[in-house]
């Protein structure tokens, strides 16, 4: 078993997608997954956002109009099905002023970047 961090701070649909399958992928697999949220990311974990991320091309009107599986479902089978952590970024919360309360309940606790960068010391990691 392994570990694998995934820095999402992205808004774009391909981008949360791709980071919603590894973290799926990994998960089910066995592998220990902690997906920390931040930036233009993390608006999509809050209570109430119904706004579709931007596609960037072809790829992604097309996973849409074949119905691929959307990226927040695949985040939520990941903590469902394996050892997967969604965690809020402590200061994007401040700054959004965005509460715990106005977060989908699979998410963890708000992380810093420090103590994410702490634990993420013996796993893989990859941005998106």
């Amino acid at each position: 078993m392994s570990k694998l961090n995934i820095v999402c701070v992205t808004g774009t649909h391909e981008k949360m997608q791709m980071a919603a399958m590894f973290a799926s992928v990994a998960a089910a697999s066995g592998d220990e997954v902690v997906v920390f949220l931040s930036m233009n990311a993390l608006p999509y974990f809050t209570k109430g956002y119904s706004e579709s991320a931007p596609v960037e091309g072809e790829l992604g009107e097309l996973m849409s109009k074949k119905g691929v599986p959307p990226f927040k479902q695949l985040f939520q089978q990941a903590v469902e099905l394996g050892d997967a952590k969604l965690l809020p970024c402590s200061m994007a919360l401040d700054l959004m002023e965005i509460t715990g309360d106005d977060l989908e309940p699979e998410l963890g606790p708000p992380t810093g970047l420090t103590r994410f960068l702490s634990d993420a010391e013996e796993g893989h990691m990859v941005t998106f």
